[in-house]
């Protein structure tokens, strides 16, 4: 085959190839995503206001106790933060962080899908190198029917046991809707084969969290009393049964319909928050 041609074969397919992504500076920044192959710095890390959480000061202060041990390297769990949606699960991760991290605590948050698992190991081998605390944060994490017991298992692989096991210097926050992470039925109670097998290969998954905080539906007074919170933080008017309104037309009373709620307020009055 002619030189040129093979030349020119080499260069389209060189050209085709993903370019090997180029990791940020992991001591430099208070966030990173990673997305498989690659540690990216989060451009803007805004975290809730950990005084703004309200409802869930149990969990929160926690939350916050594990992860300064962790940062000052001490023992700390593996967290998993489980319940309703829309009750902070997701904002406690980031507001326990951004609170340390304005304490001048050298903690940082990474960031993966469950899309990611597999490559998790390639991770740890990358903050292991790292003079740092790391949270590893997954958030939303569930497994299906088909593929529940093998994707378990190589989560529980990850957090203890096995030669990809996460580093000293990194603790998994993991939020799921369920307690066990992963779906349960009758139907395994009635499986004539190794039916308590299945059920605690499932549950094992969760028991290998040795912090698991619950997040459960508020009732109105609370509600009203984080919205309450909001207003006078961020000096906004408002009016309960509004406030109720709101919350009723999206079938729920949590956090994050506060929140919502907050926004819609700012936006009548002009007020940026």
């Amino acid at each position: 085959m002619d030189e040129k041609l093979l030349a020119r074969i080499a260069d389209a397919l060189e050209r085709l190839a993903p370019l090997s992504a180029r990791d940020a500076d992991l001591t430099a920044h208070p966030a990173y995503i990673w997305d498989g192959r690659s540690a990216q710095a989060v451009e803007v890390f805004a975290p809730a206001d950990y005084a703004l959480l309200s409802g869930i000061d149990e969990q929160k202060g926690r939350l916050l106790e594990n992860t300064r041990r962790h940062a000052a390297g001490l023992p700390a769990h593996d967290v998993l933060l489980w319940g309703a949606r829309g009750t902070g699960k997701s904002a406690s991760v980031g507001a326990v962080i951004g609170a340390l991290q304005g304490e001048s605590v050298d903690i940082a948050l990474v960031q993966c899908t469950a899309d990611h698992l597999d490559s998790l190991p390639a991770l740890f081998a990358l903050l292991r190198t790292v003079d740092r605390s790391f949270i590893l944060f997954i958030d939303d994490l569930g497994f299906d029917n088909e593929n529940s017991g093998s994707d378990a298992r190589v989560m529980r692989s990850l957090l203890d046991g096995g030669a990809s096991a996460r580093p000293a210097n990194v603790r998994l926050y993991v939020t799921s809707n369920r307690r066990h992470i992963v779906p349960r039925h009758l139907s395994e109670q009635d499986d004539p084969i190794n039916k308590r097998d299945i059920v605690d290969d499932k549950m094992a998954l969760s028991d290998r969290f040795g912090l698991s905080l619950g997040f459960h539906n508020i009732d109105q007074d609370a509600y009203l009393a984080i919205v309450e919170g909001y207003a006078r933080h961020y000096d906004l008017p408002f009016d309960g049964q509004d406030a109720i309104f709101w919350a009723t037309q999206r079938g729920s009373r949590s956090g994050r319909v506060a929140w919502q709620y907050m926004t819609e307020l700012a936006g009548r009055e002009g007020r940026k928050l």
